[in-house]
Parts: structure tokens; C-alpha cells; sequence
């Protein structure tokens, strides 16, 4: 058991000064006063400092992204330290370019593992092509019958993509949102969007000419350019829920987009960001021949939360959403996920006024004490 004291708790909703009770990887009260009523409990003074939900990052190469430039440039599994150093206590893993010497076995056998070493994980099948790579050979299957795996993975307007038909979206669609209205998940269609002049053409055509609600697609890595984002800003207006990505460029950043955002008149809750963490970003000259490449940390989510904290003055029940809330209703996992209440998990952040992270608490095991790691993954 554990007894937070005296903490100025965020649900992200700002709900003052509490005690929080944590049991069974629950919290199980939260008053303005809880005694100790056994030397068993652990007590955590908060006292001048904040309590905010675990971030939920659900763009996330847990197995490894990257091959984009022959074998060795395949970026390695994520181990379970660099997650909780960023403040991650739910994930969503997926494969990207390389589904031929990665499978979605392999991602599904690395969410287990993440989840036996203490954190939350979700996944989708596919990947960047076409058909669906999967485990059952059926997207529907996958996404019914496994218990990790939520939605499925495409690309779309990009030289690496598999130029789908709008008759193959729309199937694909339609399978991602029948399997999760069966099994009770997400069921959802995320979208790799590219650099490609035709940006979300084929996604406004699948939804125009289709009954397929707007919100079983997901585009992300939208802020990668203008003339995306600008689509991207008109499909959250409609409805649609738009996911930024962490570290593209500067003037796209998600604080500078989301700031634009809200000038603009865009529905707020319908914007989620993630990091693509552990995934290769890459450059290419006008022949298509890579240039440059690397790989993105996961450590993004929690900068950008710290930056629209410190460098635009946003409060946190502004700031938090995005990376908390509503990252948790859009991938139906909500309230269980990405808020403070009695009966949620207790995966839970205590920082400081500067966002410096001091805590992480997973599934009510700490995992970070006092800014230092004390759990770590298997073979770290």
C-alpha cells in the first residue's frame, strides 16, 4: 500500500491539495485527509509538488523502427527504463516501414514483456503495407481475439507507402472498426501520413463516399508539413481526432501547432501527441536516395509537456490533456487510463513546478524514486 500526503493533484482537472490511497494497483481514496492506519504503508510526503497522471505516448517502435538504410540502421527495442525516464506509464507499440524482418508476433511478445516488467501496453497490427502483415492472417481476428492489440497500422501519401485503393481503405476501415465494436476496443485505423502532394485526399474520400464514422481513422505525424497540418486542422473541425508527433521541426512543433490550434478554432480535446519513439526519422534527396537517418526518444512527450508548461505559460489542466486524457478516450481506455480518480489504475506522476519528474508510479508500483530509477527492465 501506498499513502501520498499533501499533493496538489491533477486529474488533469485541477482538484487541489489530497491525500491518494494506493492498493492493488488502484488508487483507492483520495480525501483531503487519509491517516495511516498500517505501518505497512508506504508514505510519499508531496508536499510542494504535483500529481498528474501517467503520460500515455501511443506512438511508440517498441520493437524498433529504422532499416531504412540496410540492416544496421535497424534501431533496437526500447527497454523498459527509457520509458519510465519519459514519464510513460501506458504505450501503444507498432511496427512501421519493416514488416519483413520484424512480425507482429514479435511486437506482441515484446508488449507482454513490457507489461510483465510493470507498465501498460497496447499495440496495432500491420504496418506500413498492404495487406495487413497480422498473426491470425485476418485483422479482424487480430484485433478480437489478442489482447493487446487495439487497432491497425497503415501508410498513406508517401513513397513508402502501398498506394492503396479507396476500396481497400475503406475495407480496411471497416474491418478495424466492426473487430473493436466485438471486442470492446478501440478499434481504429492509425495512419502514417507522408510527405505526398495527395496529404489526407484519400482518407476525405473513404469518409465522404462511406458510412465509416470520421474518428476510425487516425492520422498522425500531421504537423510534418503546412499543407498536411492545414488539412489536418479541417478534420478535427469535422470530428476527427489528428495526432501530432514530437520532434519534426521546430516551427511545427506540438506546443507551436496546438497554440496555432486554438487560434484557429480547432476542438482541442480532438488532438493527441505522441512521440514515435524509437523510430527512425529519416531524409531523402529528390531521387529518393536516404541521406540522413536516426532515431526519436521517447523523452519528447515529457519536454513538450514541460514546454507548453514553462515556455507558454499554460497551466497543467490545459497542458495535460494531450498527452493524458485524451490520448485515454481516443483509444477507448478511458477512465482507467489518463486521469486521477478512485477505482483507476494507479499509474501516476509526482513532479515539481518545473516538471522535473521526481516519481513514477505504475500500476501502483514505484518505478522512480526521487528522480532515480529504481526498476528497470529484465537485461538492463
Amino acid at each position: 500500500m501506498l499513502l501520498i500526503k499533501n499533493i496538489e493533484v491533477y486529474s488533469p482537472v485541477k482538484l487541489g491539495v489530497k491525500d491518494v490511497l494506493i492498493t492493488n494497483g488502484k488508487v483507492t481514496l483520495m480525501e483531503d485527509e487519509i491517516e495511516a492506519f498500517s505501518p505497512e504503508i508506504k508514505i510519499i510526503d508531496g508536499r510542494g509538488k504535483k500529481l498528474v497522471p501517467g503520460l500515455i505516448d501511443n506512438h511508440v517502435h517498441i520493437t524498433g523502427g529504422g532499416g531504412e538504410g540496410s540492416f544496421r540502421t535497424r534501431v533496437p527495442e526500447i527497454p523498459l527504463s527509457k520509458l519510465i525516464e519519459g514519464g510513460i506509464t501506458t504505450v501503444v507499440g507498432l511496427l512501421g516501414t519493416d514488416s519483413t524482418t520484424r512480425s507482429v508476433e514479435n511486437l506482441v511478445a515484446k508488449a507482454k514483456a513490457l507489461k510483465e516488467e510493470g507498465i501498460s501496453v497496447y499495440a496495432h497490427t500491420g504496418s506500413y503495407g498492404y495487406p495487413s502483415v497480422t498473426i491470425t492472417g485476418s485483422v479482424k481476428k487480430d484485433i478480437v481475439f489478442i489482447d493487446e492489440i487495439i487497432g491497425v497500422k497503415i501508410a498513406l501519401s508517401d513513397h513508402r507507402a502501398p498506394s492503396l485503393t479507396k476500396a481497400e481503405l475503406a475495407r480496411l476501415a471497416s474491418d478495424a472498426r466492426v473487430a473493436g465494436m466485438i471486442a470492446g476496443k478501440a478499434g481504429i485505423v492509425v495512419a502514417h501520413m507522408g510527405d505526398g502532394a495527395e496529404g489526407l485526399g484519400l482518407i476525405n474520400q473513404v469518409l465522404e463516399e462511406t458510412e465509416i464514422p470520421i474518428r476510425t481513422i487516425r492520422p498522425t505525424h500531421v504537423n510534418r508539413k503546412q499543407e498536411l497540418l492545414a488539412e489536418s486542422f479541417q478534420y478535427a473541425k469535422r470530428g476527427g481526432l489528428i495526432d501530432l508527433t514530437c520532434g519534426l521541426y521546430e516551427d511545427l512543433s506540438p506546443t507551436n501547432v496546438i497554440a496555432r490550434a486554438e487560434k484557429e478554432g480547432v476542438p482541442l480535446e480532438n488532438i493527441t501527441v505522441s512521440s514515435d519513439g524509437y523510430g527512425s526519422w529519416s531524409k531523402y534527396d529528390e531521387y529518393g536516395n536516404l541521406i540522413k537517418i536516426g532515431a526519436s526518444s521517447v523523452s519528447s512527450l515529457l519536454k513538450e509537456l514541460q514546454s507548453m508548461v514553462l515556455n507558454l505559460g499554460w497551466g497543467l489542466e490545459k497542458a495535460l490533456p494531450f498527452f493524458t486524457s485524451n490520448v485515454a478516450k481516443a483509444l477507448n481506455i478511458y477512465p482507467k487510463k489518463g486521469s486521477i480518480s478512485k477505482n483507476n489504475d494507479a499509474d501516476l506522476l509526482i513532479i515539481d513546478d518545473e516538471i522535473n519528474l521526481l516519481y513514477v508510479i505504475s500500476k501502483g508500483r514505484v518505478m522512480m524514486e526521487d528522480g532515480e530509477l529504481i526498476v528497470k527492465g529484465t537485461y538492463e
